[in-house]
């Protein structure tokens, strides 16, 4: 265990739009006292430094359930006077304005919406979504404040079906149970989700990888035989997900969250991303952090599966575990299930259960949970 006293732990502040804007307007003046002093210069941007260099890991004093990824206090710069530099330079500034003029309105956007009014506004700096999704961290380094707090509003896929009572301020009860496969839409609205009154009397929550697989589960009212509830983002977890999960796990915090993913790369770091949080968001990523445990598919679990059912890995499948493999996060027992799909070379699909069966799938967790069956 290893703790980081010389280090600062930084994070993104949950801020009103007043302050929001307070600090923009005090990064424009000191940019301008600078520009106008005696000396002058075009001074740097200081942003808190992204890169997995800069990645530490807190761990629990007994146990690694409460691990998460943080950034420390080192910086990176954004600066003009660099021509490969300029650019990422000029598009902080240009986020910045337009993330101002959009707190003044009181209005919110997602990152594609942003994405267009950059592109018609700022066609030379802006040419991808990629860019502005990166600038936008960079603001949330330099200023300090979440992206939400910035009038970014997180674009949902996410969906959670099960015993699950939501009501939203001034709207009728919402019984998840009841919504039929297609569950409950979340939100992209965090601070939406924050006033979310939640009553439950699962005794689980079941994260679902794939949004086929939580139709199923939802279809065959898996929650009613296993007292669940189950939510998926159907793929990668967006941040609305993990921000209403961990909403649950603070709300519920005597009930255990599982995972039930692919045997593949794909499917662990989906699960870590849950766990852990990620390092593109490491100064948000602990407010989205939960205990997951890894209910399935694991290595023990292809005796289930037909040969003819496992894949071969991809290239892409060998990078993310490689990516995997040099994360300090990974757990022992993660690690030896990710070494045994690199040493077979095979990936397993959640649908391999089939086999047995379409109403296999609820028996199979079913059996996984009463053993106690998860890592």
């Amino acid at each position: 265990m290893r703790f980081f006293a010389d280090r600062e732990i930084c994070y993104a502040d949950i801020l009103p739009p007043s302050e929001v804007r307070a600090r923009i307007e005090v990064a424009v003046l000191n940019f301008l006292k600078i520009l106008t002093c005696t000396d002058p210069a075009i001074s740097d941007l200081l942003l808190i430094n992204r890169k997995s260099s800069n990645r530490r890991v807190s761990q629990g004093l007994l146990t690694d359930d409460d691990t998460w990824i943080f950034l420390s206090r080192s910086f990176c710069k954004r600066t003009l006077m660099r021509a490969n530099a300029a650019k990422a330079f000029i598009r902080v500034w240009k986020v910045m304005e337009m993330c101002f003029k959009i707190l003044s309105q009181e209005k919110r956007v997602t990152q594609r919406e942003l994405f267009y009014k950059l592109l018609c506004v700022s066609p030379d700096c802006f040419s991808s979504q990629l860019q502005v999704n990166r600038t936008i961290q960079d603001v949330v380094g330099l200023l300090r404040c979440s992206r939400y707090s910035l009038g970014i509003m997180a674009s949902s896929r996410g969906i959670v079906a099960g015993r699950l009572l939501l009501q939203e301020p001034d709207k009728e009860v919402v019984d998840c149970s009841e919504c039929g496969s297609s569950g409950y839409a979340i939100s992209g609205d965090l601070d939406l989700l924050d006033r979310l009154v939640m009553k439950t009397d699962a005794r689980y929550i079941i994260i679902v990888e794939k949004h086929a697989i939580f139709q199923r589960l939802a279809e065959d009212r898996v929650f009613n035989h296993i007292p669940s509830i189950l939510i998926t983002a159907k793929g990668y977890p967006d941040i609305a997900t993990r921000f209403l999960l961990h909403r649950m796990s603070r709300a519920f915090p005597e009930l255990p969250i599982m995972a039930l993913v692919d045997w593949n790369p794909a499917g662990l770091a989906i699960l870590c991303t849950f766990k852990f949080g990620s390092i593109g968001m490491g100064l948000e990523a602990y407010r989205y952090a939960c205990n997951v445990k890894w209910l399935g598919l694991r290595g023990d679990d292809l005796q289930l599966i037909p040969e003819e059912s496992l894949v071969s890995l991809k290239p892409r499948d060998l990078q993310i575990a490689k990516s995997l493999m040099s994360s300090e996060t990974l757990q022992e027992k993660h690690r030896e299930e990710l070494a045994l799909m690199v040493q077979s070379g095979k990936r397993a699909e959640i649908e391999a259960l089939y086999f047995h069966g379409y109403d296999y799938l609820g028996k199979y967790i079913a059996k996984k949970i009463v053993q106690a069956n998860y890592i």
